[in-house]
């Protein structure tokens, strides 16, 4: 395993601008990542996020601004740099002829290790994965998710301290994607870092200790999920009473004690009021069993990070039209 230098970022990056043309990819973005954690970079097609790791990953240059990992230069020690860091794409970069067994033994082989050790290992990444029984098979013959569970396996045979996920659950279905989200928490649990863009926000919100929102290259808002979530609006108190002719006198109870105006889910038989503290649920619910009226549901929500990033940018996630690096890779 590569030494890791002492420090507590993993990622430190300031400025990072990338050009193509006239189209500037990358805007000043910065970045922090801490050890320990899943960092994730949120954004639609386009936004800038798969320039920005490749750039942290010297397989880009940087047009500007700087970048270290573990406190090396990623400039001047791209050597290093590459030691450090384990890089799972978009896209699986396995031979599809080649046995599951035997492309991790190849990509051992290729990365310095003995013949030896290159087997030890891919036998150890193979069970790591749940893909031991399909050792012996041609690539070829994998799912979209044994793909993308090689793929990731094949980023550690070095076993790097950082990993970057570019993407990882792009075009999986919802079952291996939830298996993937298992596989990255282990990753964390066994002492990694992990760097992951996406532009699924149940996967950012699912994984990710912090988020950076990036829109059009440049970075529009960092934060944990809850803070995120918490700085563009309220909690909503979301309302059913038992006996839907009951709803009326439940609106007036509401308006009385939250000052607000509910607003009516007729698909829902209920109601949504926005609180400014969610504490004041609990008296909306004493004022409605003193007013004698009966509720069938009642529940708190946060905001979604699809309404953060709504909020944030004025569009959806899925918004974006790719750009230039996007379509020439």
């Amino acid at each position: 395993m590569t030494r890791v230098p002492d420090t507590d970022l993993a990622v430190a990056a300031a400025g990072l601008v990338k050009t193509f043309g006239e189209h500037r990819a990358v805007d000043h973005v910065d970045l922090e990542v801490r050890r320990g954690e899943v960092f994730g970079v949120l954004g639609p097609n386009g936004a800038g996020k798969t320039t920005t790791l490749k750039m942290l990953a010297t397989l880009l240059s940087m047009d500007g601004g700087e970048a270290r990992i573990f406190g090396v230069d990623v400039r001047r020690e791209p050597h290093m740099i590459r030691q450090l860091v384990g890089v799972t794409g978009q896209y699986a970069s396995v031979d599809e002829n080649l046995t599951g067994y035997e492309n991790l033994w190849l990509f051992g082989r290729l990365q310095g290790l003995s013949s030896s050790r290159s087997r030890a290992t891919a036998h150890d990444l193979l069970e790591r994965f749940g893909l031991s029984e399909a050792r012996d098979k041609q690539i070829k013959t994998f799912s979209g998710g044994m793909r993308r569970r090689l793929d990731l396996a094949a980023s550690l045979i070095s076993q790097p301290p950082l990993i970057f996920l570019d993407e990882p659950t792009t075009g999986l279905d919802p079952r291996t994607r939830g298996q993937m989200w298992d596989t990255i928490r282990d990753l964390i649990r066994g002492g990694s870092t992990v760097l992951l863009t996406t532009q699924y926000l149940d996967e950012a919100d699912q994984l990710a200790g912090r988020i950076a929102v990036i829109d059009r290259g440049r970075k529009v808002a960092e934060g944990t999920p809850d803070e995120l979530k918490t700085s563009v609006g309220s909690s909503t108190l979301q309302l059913r009473m038992s006996e839907a002719a009951d709803t009326a006198e439940a609106v007036d109870v509401v308006r009385r004690v939250l000052g607000e105006e509910p607003v009516l889910t007729p698909e829902a038989g209920g109601m949504n009021a926005a609180l400014t503290d969610a504490n004041r649920a609990a008296d909306v619910l004493i004022a409605l069993r003193q007013s004698g009226l009966s509720i069938a549901s009642a529940t708190v929500q946060k905001p979604t990070l699809d309404e953060v990033f709504m909020a944030i940018t004025g569009h959806g996630a899925e918004d974006e039209t790719d750009s230039p690096m996007e379509v020439v890779r």
